[in-house]
């Protein structure tokens, strides 16, 4: 059973970093494309970064630049290095994966994603 556990969310200022990593068991990490999401009260879920098993990756625009993804499949863990956090981006990320090779526009539907961990808090503010 896939099991998902994120952590290394925090407050931080804006303009500052952030380290999430996400910790994953009870699947063949390598075999699968990872992805980072989050949510706000209110909105849907959303995608912002994917790591595909052949090393590939992808980013929303709202971390592109910014963002970077990473995958240590020998400790079946995934992480997310953002960077110049704005406010915006305060909101509750979670990781997930699916076993399949996707198309860019097929790793951000929702609906693909079956497993999800509790997520970690980021809050970015003064």
């Amino acid at each position: 059973q896939l099991q998902i556990e994120e952590s290394g969310g925090g407050l931080v200022q804006p303009g500052g970093s952030l380290r999430l990593s996400c910790a994953a068991s009870g699947f063949n990490f390598r075999d699968y494309t990872i992805g980072w999401f989050r949510q706000v009260p209110g909105k849907e879920r959303e995608g912002v970064s994917f790591r595909r098993s052949d090393g590939s990756t992808s980013y929303a625009q709202s971390g592109r630049g910014r963002f970077t993804i990473s995958r240590d499949n020998d400790k079946k863990a995934l992480y997310l290095q953002m960077n110049s956090l704005r406010p915006e981006a305060t909101a509750v990320y979670s990781c997930s994966a699916v076993r399949a090779r996707l198309l860019t526009s097929e790793l951000y539907s929702l609906r693909l994603y079956a497993s999800w961990g509790h997520g970690t808090h980021v809050t970015v503010s003064w």
